[in-house]
This record gives C-alpha cells, structure tokens and sequence, in this order.
C-alpha cells in the first residue's frame, strides 16, 4: 500500500496548509472532469484518500502510529465531503414530497373521580388541521392539477457548471422555481392557498377506560392534525386528570370515606345507608365500634385498569362525641358512668393499620 506522504508529495513534518496545498495541487491534474485518463481517475482516488487520512489529525496520528494502532483503511466514500470543503454545495437525490405528516399533539382531560370507577365516553373539541374540502388534499383549485416543472424538468434540482481551480465542476442545488418539488402549482385552491389542509375545529370521540389515575396518558394513532398536500395525520396524546373528590378519595383501586356516628350508635349499633359514587351502599355498625374503625365494603371500589374486578370501599368510622347536653341528658351520662367500673384514661400502644390509609380524611393531609 502506497505510503500516504509519497502519494502527496510531502514530508512525515508537513504542516496541515502543506498538506492541503499539495492535495489542491494535484487535485488540479488529476481529477476526472480534468484528466479523463483511467490511470489519473485511480491516482486521484489514492491522493483523495491520502488527502483525508493526513488532513485529520486524529486519522494522522493513528497512521503515523502505524497498523497496531487501529487504523482503519476506510475507503473512498467521502469524495462529496472533501469536495464540499473546497467548493462548497450538496446534491439531492430527486425532487422533495409535498407530502408531509401532520404534528402529533399532546392534550389534557380531566374527569371526575366517579368517571373512572367504570371509564366514560367524552367528546373533546380541538382546533386543528383538517383536510381541505375544496381540493380534498391536492392543492390544486378543483378541475387542475400539478404542472412539471419547466425549469428543472420535474428532477428538483437544477445542475450548474462552477468554474474552479479543478477547472469546470457540476454542482446540484435545489430548483428555485418549485423549491425541490418538481412540480408547481398553477391555479392553487383559493381555499387552503395551496397547501391542502385548513385550520378548522372538529370533535374527537374519546373512551376513557376504567381505572385510570391522574397522569396516565391515552393514545390515538392517527388522529391528529392532517398533514400537509394530503399527508398522514399526526397522533393524538391525552393527558388524564382525575378531579378532586369532597367525600371520596382514592388509594390504588380502593375507595377511602369517612362516616361520622354519634356516640349512641358506636355503642348500641345501627345501619345506615349512604350514597356512594356508583349507588347507595348500605353500612353496619355493630354495637360496640371504636372510632377510627375501618369497614371494608367488598368490589364498591375502581375497576381495575389491567386485571378483573374491581376495589373495595373502605369506610373509616369517625365517632362524634357530643359537646352540649341539657341537664336530664348529662344526669342519664353521669348514671351510666357511674354504673360502670372503667378504667383511668392512659396511653396506648400506638397501632399502624388500615386507618392510617384514612389519615387525610381525618387530619386534613
């Protein structure tokens, strides 16, 4: 394998200008628009990839290093990038679609707590793309239709021959005219001006499962914005919020209350009836119950996002003591307590359990 130095006629000391000048040097001899001799198209090849090799430092010093620094051969695949460096420009490869895919859009929903225990159906309004009626997406006035360009033939891009110091190179750009497309528009639709989608507000049929919590996100594949010249839509991304209960509060899937009971009916017991956020539910209180008691009502809880069946509704029992008694009513109280043998007030063992769950009923958390 030719030495990289010797193929561009410099010293292993050569400086990075050195280096380029003698690369433009030969460059200016042997590129193919110049010298079209088969023998020269191969020596450039090897001065073009000598030429990248040395003018990176990193590449340099690997080859400097020799071939147990893994130096990699690399090949001839980058002349476009070097000649970009001196002449400047780019190529594109056949005309650009007008097609082009519609935004994807991120909204937030809000529902009520009660929405979520068996999902609920909501029709949300956006302002959106949509596509033109008029043109149904052509964006031609209805009866025309896409022109060929005439400047650049339907290729999108337009040749030119650069005078350089490698003589006459062909460089590709863009066709002004169509810009990349390579077709126009000639009588374009007076009600998109031509870009096939309009701005309009349309109602998205949205089912919101059950079970779902504040942050859980619903796609919608393709139900976004239109796309512009008839593109695909974009998707649509809903954000749920669960709205805040005054009576009712969630812990998983379970429903957490709190039932206030007067004194009387903690001791003798009773039932009650109340309305919870899918029905009436019926709770008993045995004769005997303590404040904070939890009572644990089976599958009146959220259905259950990923699985079957549902939570539970737990109730925490508040108990409220009376603060004003007529004179007949503390006499029958003294009465009681005095028939009574109870033991003095103290502390207890503190005691961790399903009533800490209720915590922020009871102490406003």
């Amino acid at each position: 394998m030719a030495d990289h130095y010797d193929v561009l006629g410099v010293s292993r000391e050569a400086s990075p200008e050195e280096i380029k000048k003698a690369y433009r040097r030969l460059a200016r001899e042997l590129h193919p628009d110049v010298n079209p001799d088969s023998s020269a198209q191969e020596q450039f090849k090897l001065v073009t990839h000598a030429y990248e090799v040395l003018s990176d430092p990193v590449q340099r010093q690997q080859y400097d290093l020799g071939p147990q620094a893994g130096f990699g051969g690399g090949g001839f695949s980058d002349f476009g990038d070097i000649f970009s460096t001196f002449f400047g420009g780019g190529q594109q490869r056949g005309p650009r679609s007008r097609m082009e895919r519609g935004q994807d859009a991120l909204l937030r929903v809000e529902v009520d707590l009660a929405d979520v225990i068996f999902g609920v159906h909501k029709d949300i309004e956006i302002d959106t793309a949509v596509v033109c009626e008029t043109c149904s997406g052509s964006c031609c006035q209805p009866g025309t239709s896409l022109s060929t360009c005439e400047i650049c033939g339907g290729s999108g891009t337009i040749q030119r021959a650069v005078r350089s110091l490698l003589g006459n190179v062909m460089t590709s750009n863009p066709c002004g005219s169509c810009r990349g497309y390579g077709t126009t528009i000639p009588a374009p639709c007076s009600s998109c001006q031509g870009q096939g989608r309009v701005r309009a507000t349309r109602s998205i049929p949205l089912d919101i499962p059950a079970g779902v919590d504040t942050g859980v996100r619903l796609h919608m594949s393709q139900a976004g914005e239109a796309g512009q010249a008839g593109g695909a839509n974009g998707d649509l991304y809903f954000e749920v919020r669960v709205n805040h209960d005054d009576v009712f509060s969630r812990d998983n899937d379970d429903l957490l209350c709190t039932l206030e009971i007067q004194m009387t009916d903690a001791i003798l017991g009773t039932k009650v009836t109340v309305p919870a956020l899918d029905g009436d539910v019926t709770i008993e209180i045995k004769p005997g119950t303590q404040g904070s008691e939890v009572i644990t009502v089976k599958d009146r809880g959220i259905t259950r996002l990923r699985g079957n069946g549902r939570g539970d509704l737990k109730v925490g029992i508040h108990i409220v003591t009376p603060t004003k008694l007529s004179g007949k009513e503390k006499e029958l109280i003294e009465s009681f307590a005095k028939g009574r043998k109870q033991a003095a007030p103290q502390l207890a063992h503190f005691q961790q359990g399903m009533f800490s769950k209720l915590r922020d009923r009871f102490f406003n958390v």
